[in-house]
């Protein structure tokens, strides 16, 4: 005789419990109250009286300036996904593709060595190269190219190469995957019916991996705008973004409820993403819901 199937639920509950536990104390709760807390008008642990009210979110209306930090940070996730999927789709095309298995693994190498270190010192490393007495300005005021340094940090230029150059393996990595998946005998089977090899990949290749693109364009974009320690290093509180900002709330101001606000919105923006991603997947898979 067969296992009744209300054991077979149960001990399934049972394997998924911890997971639902660790999901529920280190994602929802957090989010929970973080959304509580951007509707109250203190923090209830120190004050005895708050009430509900929506003056932290009026606020970020009303005033231009932090619409103008959100479509920065946009703009900087914007800028940083399309470089990063500029560099990195030709990359994992050529590690998907390369019949060596030591110079995909040397390719692997390549792609997962800046990742081995830190943020910080990566940041770091950049400031060295980009900085008005870094190495790149000094080269170019040697050669005679310029006859003063170019501003290459404290703007935005600096915080996207620096991102770009962090985010990238992300890309590739997902990219590589996708791609390698796809059947080289497709390529060859449009080249044999007349395409040239860029029009087999454009027909081709290209369409087949757009779920990689899209994929690896969500996580770098997410990473992006809540990247933290490279704007503020770079940009020197010029360049004000939602991270920033937010620990400034916090830090300075001591303003929970506002900052928590501001962590909604950035939530909202990546939740959004997802949106939209599964409804372009969707679209590309010819399917109208994704399960």
């Amino acid at each position: 005789m067969g296992r009744p199937a209300g054991s077979h639920i149960n001990g399934l509950a049972l394997l998924i419990l911890p997971s639902a536990l660790l999901f529920a104390l280190f994602f929802f709760l957090p989010i929970g109250l973080m959304a509580v807390m951007s509707l109250l008008t203190g923090n209830p642990v120190v004050m005895p009286h708050v009430a509900f009210t929506t003056k932290h979110y009026q606020r970020l209306a009303d005033d231009s300036y932090y619409l103008e930090v959100i479509w920065t940070t946009i703009r900087i996730g914007l800028w940083t996904t399309l470089i990063a999927l500029l560099i990195g789709y030709p990359l994992a095309h050529w590690m998907a593709r390369i019949k060596s298995r030591a110079g995909h693994a040397l390719l692997l190498m390549a792609v997962l060595a800046p990742m081995l270190t830190g943020i910080v010192v990566r940041t770091f490393a950049w400031m060295t190269l980009l900085s008005d007495k870094g190495v790149i300005n000094q080269i170019l005021l040697s050669l005679g190219l310029i006859e003063k340094p170019l501003q290459l940090m404290y703007n935005e230029t600096g915080i996207i190469i620096s991102l770009v150059h962090i985010y990238v393996p992300f890309m590739v990595l997902t990219l590589t995957g996708v791609i390698g998946r796809i059947d080289e005998r497709l390529e060859q089977a449009a080249e044999n019916l007349g395409a040239s090899p860029l029009r087999a990949f454009f027909e081709v290749t290209l369409p087949l991996s757009l779920p990689g693109i899209l994929a690896g364009s969500l996580l770098v974009f997410a990473l992006a705008i809540s990247a933290y320690v490279t704007p503020i290093l770079l940009g020197g509180f010029q360049i004000m973004t939602l991270p920033i900002l937010i620990y400034q709330q916090i830090s300075a101001n001591f303003n929970i409820g506002f900052a928590a606000a501001l962590g909604m919105v950035l939530l909202v923006i990546s939740f959004m993403l997802v949106v939209a991603y599964n409804h372009m997947l969707g679209l590309v898979s010819g399917q109208r819901e994704l399960q």
